[in-house]
């Protein structure tokens, strides 16, 4: 015969598991999550920056190696631009003791040669490539703060021998005006061409071909302009102090972001 069970007390009491949905959490195990959280956050906060910091620095490898080549540039035309000066400078010295202790006559020849550098054209023109570039799209900032800072000081030199060059620019006009009254332009066309030939240059000088005009007020006043001209752009060595701080900025540059 089948025997039912009697049915369970209904009011038997139900026990709660540790994880169940109604257990509630105890103060340290927020604090647990909590801790946990932020260490996940913290984390990844540096990752992101570390990644960032890397890919800037990449980014500021690339412009370096750049501007370092811009600044070679530099470096070679300045070399040359001081050289020319110091010896356009010498030749303006010779040409004054020339007109001082000679008869123009006697040494026209002499006259043509060391009289012509008075009027060239004297000009370096930087390479700022990539400075413009950086500037304008605001990735000088990429630059720590002493590199960033040599650039600034370099583009400032950069700047004074331009002032320079344009307030020469007036006294290159002038000096220009006056040669045409002194020199025989064939002749001096002469001197241009063979100016580096030794035996037609000496041969040019013996022969003395006269000047324009022997008028010592016209001859002095040539001389002391093409002097001018040379003690404004060698005065106070801009040009030598800006080739001494791109050979600087370039080993700074080289050694900041290990480029060989």
């Amino acid at each position: 015969m089948l025997k039912i069970s009697p049915p369970q007390n209904q009011n038997m009491e139900l026990h709660k598991h540790p994880q169940h949905v109604t257990h509630k959490k105890k103060w340290g195990e927020y604090l647990l999550e909590f801790l946990m959280l932020f260490l996940a956050v913290t984390l990844g906060f540096f990752a992101e920056n570390i990644r960032e910091n890397y890919k800037d620095h990449e980014k500021a490898r690339v412009y370096a190696a750049q501007m370092i080549s811009n600044l070679c540039d530099d470096t070679l035309n300045l070399k040359s631009f001081i050289s020319l000066l110091n010896a356009g400078a010498g030749k303006g010295d010779t040409l004054l003791q020339l007109l001082t202790d000679s008869n123009p006559q006697k040494v026209s020849g002499k006259l043509y040669f060391y009289g012509l550098i008075g009027g060239r054209d004297f000009n370096f023109i930087p390479n700022d490539a990539t400075l413009l570039q950086m500037k304008s799209s605001g990735t000088l900032r990429y630059f720590n703060m002493r590199i960033s800072h040599d650039v600034a000081q370099y583009e400032q030199f950069c700047r004074r021998l331009e002032i320079a060059q344009d307030r020469d620019q007036g006294l290159f006009v002038e000096v220009r005006k006056i040669r045409a009254q002194i020199f025989n332009v064939s002749y001096n066309d002469f001197v241009n061409k063979h100016y580096h030939v030794s035996p037609m240059i000496d041969s040019f000088v013996r022969t003395n071909p006269p000047l324009l005009t022997y008028d010592k007020s016209i001859l002095n006043q040539y001389v002391e302009l093409v002097r001018s001209r040379f003690v404004l752009l060698r005065t106070p060595k801009t040009a030598d102090t800006l080739l001494r701080r791109a050979i600087d900025l370039i080993r700074d540059l080289k050694r900041e972001y290990n480029i060989k």
